[in-house]
């Protein structure tokens, strides 16, 4: 293929448009051309707007209380110590609510299918954007079959030794089954069956909340647990500073989700407002309010999710010593352990307390499973909006003509071949631990409690494997993070630079520095542009300095490879991109104003094509759709 059909958008999809006068006539996808386009045609391209606020709110709380607190919590208290599981869920959540101060805000302003990427794709570079996508949806798609995997190992508290014929049949090829089958019902009865399940999960939390209260209430030794409370692994680190950094970075797995309200504002419904009788009989346009339904979720969950994290993580500490032997411990520091159990089940089971262990194990598995068939959502609504304008055609390549195919949805606006792909991607991730569990029941299930450094076994190698893609989902959202708190850095700054100009030329939704009575600004996030700077500057910190800190005690393949290698290959993406697409080896070119204006109209553009009004007619609704794919070369770049 020469490097013009490859820039040509028309194999691609459009996206990345700047306003329908800079659109390059000569492309085969434009505004006035979309309207020429079937109505039928359109309806399998688009999904339908009926997420209510209630529903994002309890679709990011089962993809945020996971495993990350009941599983790496024993983890980091074991790594760590006392202190640092404070420590590590408080700061990894100042720096959720930092980053998330910077996406809400942009996504009040436009709520865009594909918001995550659409963002850094305007404000930063075209092809970063596009791998923003592709590692979220890796993220999700990864993070799917890891919580099966966790979930068979919840299973084994009741099962020991591990059945595997019971593991293959129902917990890896039944159940995912299932959740596939429930990702398949339509939006808005899938919202209300997140609903249903964030309530029982959210009464969980409470219930072991209040459970571990009464535990440190009657234990005697309790705050004697808090005497050392730097005791550290000494196998995995030198000192407490490194073990701390070491804590950090587990605890990243935790906050993974709290993003998830920019990833499915495609399927965001407008409020409703009061009809107001008027002369004319044109439909009220309520699409540019999209951002009140997703603004709640933006702003809260994210304090839920720190609160619920730390004050669990303190009454963890208050009742569970780190010096425990059935903690879990990081994967390369201990091979041959087959401890599989959660802390809180532990500290369940020293309040000898009947049932109470096996009710929080229950728990626990109920949180991961919601927590794997809302991250399979994710997964398939981030790659849906990738491809999900990609045509095709008898004169395309082979591999458009695929993407095209998967990017459709089915009778009830269901992407249900970008749902089936995400789930089978890494599906047969959950069947390695198989061999894994064969292996370990040749051996003893418990571990004794001396504790050996670096123990090796059979079971590394898979054991290993599963724990850097499980490691590489997190680091991952970090790096989107990081993108997103550049994109609005720019952001401010363009908009603060040339705010004369586009307040003379009208240009709605861009009054952040004006004062005036009549603002329609939607939402000023907190502290900026500092908040964006300091949230910036800490993923990076995370990323390059905190997430090699388990190595500062010897080099080990398995923490590099977790910490480093989804960098590594971001950034190899992203130069393959430059290359294939034949772009420019520069950032998004915001220094005039008339690029700035006609960015922020097309955006516009795109927030009221994404969500074309529910009361006008289908040909209507198909002549404003906006092509919405993120592969789509920038017309400024052709």
């Amino acid at each position: 293929m020469d490097l013009d059909s490859r820039s040509d958008p028309s194999l691609l999809g459009a996206t990345h448009l700047q306003g329908v006068d800079n659109v390059d006539r000569n492309h085969r996808h434009t505004y006035h051309e979309i309207s020429a386009v079937q109505p039928e045609t359109m309806k399998r391209r688009m999904a339908h707007r009926k997420l209510r606020s209630i529903h994002i709110f309890m679709i990011t709380i089962n993809a945020t209380l996971g495993t990350g607190l009941y599983w790496r919590g024993g983890q980091v208290l074991e790594v760590g110590g006392s202190l640092a599981v404070i420590l590590s869920f408080l700061l990894l959540g100042i720096l959720a609510w930092v980053v998330m101060q910077c996406i809400a805000e942009l996504l009040c302003i436009w709520p865009v299918p594909g918001a995550l990427a659409v963002f850094v794709r305007n404000y930063v570079d075209d092809e970063l954007g596009i791998v923003v996508g592709i590692a979220y949806w890796f993220t999700y798609s990864v993070s799917y079959a890891y919580l099966i995997s966790a979930t068979a190992s919840e299973v084994h508290y009741w099962m020991n030794p591990a059945n595997s014929e019971f593991d293959g049949t129902v917990l890896y090829l039944i159940i995912p089954l299932i959740l596939i089958l429930i990702n398949s019902f339509g939006v808005e009865l899938y919202g209300w069956f997140e609903v249903a399940t964030g309530v029982v999960k959210i009464s969980c939390l409470f219930i072991i909340i209040i459970s571990m209260i009464v535990f440190a209430a009657r234990d005697t030794h309790a705050l004697e647990n808090w005497k050392t409370p730097t005791r550290f692994d000494q196998c995995a680190a030198k000192n407490w500073v490194s073990a701390l950094f070491m804590c950090l970075s587990i605890a990243t797995f935790s906050y993974v989700g709290v993003e998830i309200p920019a990833a499915i504002a495609l399927e965001a419904r407008p409020p409703k407002r009061k009809s107001t009788a008027t002369e004319s009989s044109e439909p009220l346009d309520d699409t540019g309010n999209i951002g009140d339904t997703i603004r709640f979720s933006v702003k809260w969950v994210t304090l839920f999710a720190c609160i619920a994290y730390t004050l669990s993580g303190l009454l963890l500490s208050l009742h569970v010593v780190s010096t425990n032997p059935d903690l879990p411990r990081v994967g390369w520091v201990d091979q041959t352990s087959t401890v599989t159990t959660s802390a809180f089940v532990i500290a369940a089971e020293l309040s000898r307390a009947p049932g109470v262990a096996s009710a929080f194990n229950g728990f626990l598995v109920f949180t991961a499973l919601s927590c794997a068939n809302t991250n399979l959502f994710i997964a398939s609504r981030m790659l849906f909006g990738l491809i999900n304008q990609i045509e095709g055609g008898p004169d395309e390549p082979w591999y458009l003509n695929v993407l095209a195919w998967l990017g459709r949805t089915n009778s009830y606006r269901v992407p249900i071949r970008a749902m089936a792909v995400s789930a089978l991607s890494f599906i047969w991730l959950p069947f390695l631990q198989l061999a894994n569990d064969a292996t370990e029941s040749n051996g003893n299930t418990k571990r004794v409690a001396t504790k050996d450094c670096h123990n090796g076994g059979p079971t590394s190698g898979i054991k290993s494997f599963i724990d850097v893609l499980a490691d590489m989902a997190s680091v991952g959202v970090l790096v989107v993070w990081a993108c997103e708190c550049w994109a609005f850095i720019r952001y401010y700054n363009c908009i603060n630079r040339h705010k004369v100009e586009l307040m003379e030329r009208r240009v709605p939704r861009v009054r952040r520095f004006d004062e005036g009575d009549n603002n329609d600004y939607p939402y000023i996030s907190n502290g900026q542009p500092f908040t964006a700077y300091f949230g910036l500057f800490a993923c990076l910190f995370l990323l390059l300095v905190v997430n090699g800190a388990s190595l500062w005690n010897g080099f080990y393949v398995e923490p590099f490879l977790s910490s480093y290698l989804i960098v590594l290959l971001f950034i190899l993406l992203w130069i393959i991109l430059k290359f294939f697409r034949g772009a420019r080896w520069s950032l998004v070119d915001l220094s005039n104003p008339d690029t700035v204006e006609s960015i922020i109209r097309g955006l516009h553009q795109l927030s009221f094509a994404g969500y074309p009004n529910e009361s006008t007619s289908n040909t209507e609704k198909s002549s404003s759709m906006w092509p919405l794919s993120l592969l789509a070369k920038s017309p400024r770049e052709t």
